[in-house]
């Protein structure tokens, strides 16, 4: 008898009246119409069912710390580098702790259950990535979190950058992060580059780099962060995130990095909320949109994912870990509304996300953990439209939150009262045993 069968359900490829069978946490078969005895059933009824959403940028350690000390009037980058700086000698590591557990409950309920987490690694006594570390043993039983050693004020430009980094990692940090742009000089970033990927292949680690978070278009670190990856033979371990001065680069020479960054096996994530808030921030009219070259990523054959990257924290005074929310963002500012576009939309939230984390046993298939999400959407295109309520949110076979269908009772003239559902003819989502 299996543990789980799930029927009725759409598929994010478009398959639909699929059932999907589960057995000791795992997919044990996934077939139109299958029947199975069964201790519990989940009828879908026509809705889709999703693997779950995947975060692969975040800042965990500043989560939830809007207002602390100050708000940031100005709305920049710098200001919000310098508002971490003001609080971080007021951090404690029980505030730490509860700020990030709060999030990841936050998170569960919309269905996010993968996050990696920049970590900022300057302050020698580590205590950001000591409760992080402690995070992430304590949601460990129902949320996958991963840790990038980040260096925030600059692994060269900040006293024992470098020695509190390794610290970090030989504590049990996941993933070797940098921040080449924020270092003293171009020449100086591009070492930074090429020391940390020594660093991380050394240690046989993966790379996730904020690299050319900037309106300049100078800055150029994506292409040594490439060069640095084929070099080491790091392909398929190495990430970009943010490259916003990509937006600003000449056509020319993007034309050259495109193949470079494809060639080398870098994955790139941009942060669509937090790239059109921080950036362009100097400029007049026209502003620019301060996101990278989304489409012509996918096009060159790089993959690439949307991470949120900021909720309430000196950076970014809004967000919920709605990834959702992050993926109809990223539809409006890289102009993706094609059919094609709002797929990649969709899986630039989940499959894409979690090729960029490695995640192994993630999706719909036999063998993969039995973990998703029901969505209260017929198709992914509509669950980003709808930001669809979460109806159900499984992990390994295990229900671990739900909510109800979002509907309206109507009282309109000449009409007798009635409830809509969004989207309309709902009839599924309900559990029995």
């Amino acid at each position: 008898m299996l543990d789980l069968l799930v029927t009725h359900a759409t598929l994010p490829d478009g398959a639909s009246d699929m059932s999907i069978a589960v057995q000791d946490g795992r997919i044990v078969e996934v077939a139109p119409g299958l029947q199975a005895p069964a201790h519990e059933t989940l009828d879908a009824g026509g809705l889709l069912v999703s693997p779950p959403f995947v975060d692969p940028h975040f800042h965990l350690d500043a989560t939830l710390s809007r207002g602390l000390p100050r708000i940031n009037q100005s709305g920049t980058l710098l200001e919000g580098i310098a508002l971490w700086g003001e609080l971080k000698p007021l951090l404690t590591a029980e505030a730490l702790i509860e700020r990030a557990v709060a999030y990841c409950d936050w998170a569960v309920a919309r269905g996010l259950l993968a996050i990696r987490s920049h970590v900022d690694t300057s302050d020698a006594s580590l205590l950001p990535v000591e409760a992080m570390l402690e995070v992430r043993r304590r949601v460990a039983p129902y949320l996958d979190l991963q840790l990038v050693a980040f260096p925030q004020d600059g692994v060269l430009r900040s006293p024992g950058g470098l020695a509190n980094l390794q610290r970090a990692l030989d504590l049990g940090v996941d993933v070797v992060g940098g921040i080449p742009h924020f270092e003293r000089t171009m020449a100086e970033g591009a070492a930074s580059v090429k020391l940390l990927c020594e660093l991380a292949a050394a240690r046989g680690l993966p790379v996730d780099m904020h690299c050319d978070e900037s309106d300049d278009p100078l800055s150029r670190h994506i292409e040594t962060l490439a060069c640095e990856t084929q070099r080491l033979g790091l392909a398929g371990r190495v990430n970009g995130s943010h490259c916003t001065s990509m937006h600003s680069m000449d056509n020319y020479y993007v034309s050259k990095l495109l193949p470079l960054i494809a060639e080398s096996g870098v994955s790139v994530v941009a942060n669509p909320l937090i790239n059109i808030t921080l950036q362009g921030r100097h400029d007049s009219y026209p502003k620019r949109r301060g996101m990278t070259r989304v489409p012509e990523l996918l096009a060159a054959g790089v993959t690439v994912a949307f991470g949120h990257d900021c909720v309430m924290d000196p950076w970014y005074g809004m967000g919920s870990g709605d990834m959702l929310e992050v993926a109809h963002m990223g539809l409006h500012v890289a102009q993706m509304t094609g059919e094609a576009g709002m797929a990649q939309c969709f899986e630039a939230v989940t499959s894409a996300a979690a090729r960029v984390m490695g995640l192994r046993s993630y999706g719909l298939a036999p063998g993969c953990d039995a973990s998703f999400v029901l969505l209260q959407a017929r198709d992914p295109v509509e669950a980003i439209r709808l930001r669809a309520t979460r109806l159900k949110v499984v992990r390994k076979g295990r229900v671990l939150a739900e909510s109800p269908a979002a509907t309206a009772t109507l009282h309109l003239p000449g009409r007798p009262d009635a409830t809509a559902f969004m989207p309309p003819r709902h009839r599924g989502g309900n559990v029995t045993k």
